[in-house]
């Protein structure tokens, strides 16, 4: 780690044309986050076009700025109107949403902010200081690995489950099998497709979500449109003391190293990031059954988590050329655009450019931390507005962000669909949760089981032949039996508190 060169970074980024271009990509990039659909993908890929013929470093720092910005802007809708904007901020629905509706959106949007400014600026820190040994132990993971790393995330189905363990299981269940449908990973022969061209990708993830988070609540609205003028309760509190915060203090630092280590392993990505550090966050609690009934530790954990990803995922992008996710997909690239190919060469060739863009990453998270907390006040004011205008927005915005990922009609069915679906689960109380968990994890699952018993020959001693996979798979077992106890235990809580009131 050379610190002169750090140093020169910031130099280089605080430079007043560089400030600019960071403010108005953060700027933008919130506001694509939380519209749903528009995801941090779609953003750094719309302005990688423009980045051509530009210094190299500001182009950078310009798309960082809308990434960070992006994945912290899919909480704000998260919190408001039940939609995550970015896959990432699925999880933040959980606890987001409640608070809200207990007239707490603007506290659950600065605890949102917060978290989010302390996960993506360790996570960034993280990337500076540790990027190689972090790289070599992301090259580490093969089909096995995956496939481990698969079935942990699976098993947080548990913790999202809500009241009923058995309700959960069955959307994750449903799920499961919704990741079926498409292309065979392995022979390419179309499953449970209905000649459907459409379907050969599987569900589209976007049209999915929207339709089981912002279409259902919009139909669940429309039933009351006319007995009350508010969406929930009526915005009564803004502020976020010490006092609040600190309790959530050691979930946050937990989530960010959680975050920024799953960020670095390529293909994982912030959604199952979120999900992993809530899931932990519920199981390390003294109270998990306020979970999913509107508690800031959970806004905490989820947003500490996906933010802490974006440094995690720029690890292996810079030191292996390999993207971690989506959008490093794309920042790769912009940077092979601009005539360098990321990887060791980068490192030896360009180092001074490489402490630029991890000085550009901390700044990114800098000013989105401050944008957010300035614009906290006024963005949460959205609840107040009447549900007889907001509604109909609501339903116009997940339609064309329901359009907008592929330009597909079809899509728009999809999420009305799901929509539909999403309105008879909220109803028997089925949460929607597990099936987008499902959805996110079930491919990689299934593909990389079928890769290791190939490998292995139909060999399923494999897994504990792999440090790995064989820890990973213990962390799984393990995450499910303590939940399990935790959550006995407070049921047992309750039920005998109920009893001594009467």
């Amino acid at each position: 780690m050379d610190f002169d060169l750090l140093c020169r970074g910031f130099l280089q980024v605080f430079h007043v044309s560089n400030l600019l271009v960071v403010l108005l990509g953060v700027v933008g990039g919130v506001v694509v986050g939380a519209l749903p659909g528009l995801t941090a993908t779609m953003g750094v890929a719309l302005l990688v076009p423009f980045t051509f013929g530009r210094p190299v470093l500001q182009s950078m720092v310009m798309l960082l700025g809308i990434f960070c910005g992006a994945i912290y802007g899919g909480s704000i809708s998260a919190i408001l109107i039940h939609t995550p904007g970015t896959p990432a901020a699925a999880a933040t629905v959980l606890d987001g949403y409640p608070l809200a509706l207990q007239g707490k959106a603007g506290k659950a949007i600065r605890m949102s902010t917060v978290a989010s400014g302390i996960g993506g600026m360790c996570g960034a820190l993280i990337m500076t200081f540790l990027s190689p040994p972090i790289s070599r132990a992301a090259l580490a993971f093969s089909a096995p690995e995956y496939f481990a790393l698969a079935v942990f995330g699976l098993s947080i189905i548990i913790s999202v489950s809500g009241r009923s363990l058995v309700k959960g299981l069955i959307a994750g269940l449903f799920g499961l099998l919704l990741s079926t449908v498409g292309l065979d990973p392995t022979s390419g022969y179309p499953r449970f497709t209905f000649g459907s061209m459409d379907l050969y990708g599987g569900p589209a993830f976007i049209p999915t979500l929207i339709g089981l988070f912002a279409l259902s609540e919009v139909f669940l609205n429309i039933e009351t449109l006319f007995k009350a003028q508010e969406v929930g309760g009526r915005l009564t509190d803004m502020s976020l003391s010490l006092k609040e915060l600190s309790p959530c203090l050691k979930t946050i630092f937990r989530s960010t190293i959680l975050g920024t280590f799953i960020g670095a392993v390529p293909g994982a990505g912030s959604d199952i990031a979120a999900f992993v550090g809530y899931s932990e966050a519920k199981r390390d609690s003294k109270h998990p059954e306020l979970f999913g009934t509107g508690t800031l530790e959970g806004v905490a954990a989820a947003e500490a988590a996906n933010n802490a990803c974006t440094g995690g995922a720029m690890i292996p992008m810079l030191s292996l050329g390999v993207p971690g996710d989506a959008v490093t997909a794309v920042l790769l690239g912009a940077l092979i655009l601009q005539g360098l190919q990321p990887g060791p060469m980068l490192f030896r060739e360009h180092l001074d450019l490489v402490y630029g863009i991890f000085a550009g990453m901390i700044l990114a998270n800098l000013v989105m931390f401050l944008v957010g907390m300035f614009g906290a006040r006024y963005v949460a004011q959205i609840i107040n507005v009447d549900r007889r205008i907001l509604l109909p927005v609501i339903f116009l915005l997940s339609l064309v962000g329901s359009f907008a990922m592929r330009n597909s009609l079809f899509d728009v069915w999809l999420a009305l669909g799901f929509g539909i679906l999403g309105y008879l689960m909220s109803k028997y109380n089925f949460p929607a949760s597990p099936i987008l968990l499902a959805l996110i994890l079930g491919p990689m699952a299934e593909s990389n089981l079928r890769r290791t018993l190939i490998m292995s020959q139909g060999d399923w001693r494999v897994f504990g032949t792999r440090p790995i996979s064989l820890v990973m798979l213990g962390l799984a077992l393990v995450s499910v039996v303590t939940t399990l106890i935790k959550e006995q235990r407070a049921r047992a809580a309750l039920k005998q508190a109920g009893l001594r009131l009467q």
